[in-house]
């Protein structure tokens, strides 16, 4: 009788051991304590609240509806220490504010060193899309009676990559990295982008509907700058100066015709002063032009400024055709 009474006790404990929590960050979820196996690459959302089943040496054991398995390990420092006592984290926060916790985790992702070299890469987009047309931003209503969009007559922003190339993911967390290289990039954090330059990336950069922006920002933007809005806001000004220039005007202008290497590069030393054209690469695939990438210096937003401080660099495409519009 003893005994029966002994198992209740311990069955009712289990039972309110059990919670419900919001995780205070992007975490990925592994089968196993030992987290050498996530089947699925499954990852904890923060807008999704799971049940904590319980806490074994540092980790939090969660349920998570519609995955096999549906019970993963975690890190116990996943959940806010405002929401459970049992992760372990509550002495932190009884130490300091909210507002010193929020900002620990925040000022890892900030850059002190500027890089003194960048790439700056451009895409024209309707190439991009006849090899990727499933992409969302490369979904076209038929019929199209719409009128012809910035996208499709100019070249929309890509990156900015600080260099050299291995220059990368800068004072990020490795969870957020894992995430990013995952290629779930519709679960990486929110960038708290103003509202102009989240308009303007929506127009000049068509990847923003596959969250392009955001694996930009974590992978490169973040060795660039200490905030996303001044690494977009830079890159939106190079871009729409290229744009703007007799380059953007060439290339409009020669939609379904072939250009040459040769003829890029003289547009660019008219447009941006003799030598500029020596630091530009020209992108091809299956004989279309896909991408510019242009060698940068720093410490400017001119890009004919930039271009004088860039690296003078070789194509392997010598021309290609300028792709237009649709499939």
């Amino acid at each position: 009788m003893n005994k029966q009474i002994f198992l209740l006790m311990l069955f009712t404990a289990a039972l309110f051991a059990r919670q419900e929590a919001f995780p205070s960050q992007v975490c990925p979820a592994f089968n196993n304590m030992k987290h050498s196996k996530n089947t699925d690459a499954v990852y904890l959302e923060r807008r999704e609240k799971y049940t904590i089943l319980r806490y074994h040496k540092g980790q939090a054991l969660v349920l998570i509806k519609d995955e096999q398995p549906a019970q993963r390990w975690v890190d116990a420092e996943c959940f806010s220490p405002l929401q459970s006592s049992a992760t372990g984290l509550e002495d932190e926060l009884n130490k300091s504010s909210l507002d010193s916790y929020i900002e620990k985790h925040t000022n890892k992702y900030q850059n002190k060193k500027q890089s003194e070299k960048n790439l700056l890469v451009l895409s024209w987009h309707n190439a991009f899309c006849e090899t990727h047309r499933r992409k969302k931003e490369c979904k076209r209503p038929l019929p199209s009676f719409e009128k012809s969009k910035y996208k499709e007559k100019h070249f929309v922003l890509h990156g900015l990559w600080p260099q050299p190339k291995n220059n990368t993911y800068c004072g990020v967390d490795n969870k957020v990295v894992r995430l990013e290289k995952h290629k779930q990039w519709h679960r990486l954090p929110d960038l708290n982008l103003r509202e102009d330059v989240k308009k303007d990336l929506q127009k000049i950069m068509p990847g923003f509907a596959s969250n392009l922006h955001k694996h930009e920002w974590i992978k490169h933007g973040t060795c660039y700058a200490s905030d996303a809005n001044t690494y977009y806001e830079d890159a939106i000004a190079l871009l729409r100066q290229v744009n703007d220039s007799k380059v953007g005007s060439f290339f409009s202008k020669h939609i379904g015709k072939r250009v040459t290497l040769p003829q890029v590069r003289a547009v660019f030393n008219r447009s941006f002063g003799v030598g500029a054209g020596k630091r530009v690469v020209l992108k091809c695939k299956k004989g279309l032009v896909t991408e510019l990438w242009l060698h940068l210096g720093s410490g400017s937003t001119d890009i004919a400024t930039l271009l004088k401080e860039g690296t003078q660099t070789r194509s392997c495409c010598q021309g290609g055709f300028i792709d237009k519009a649709g499939f």
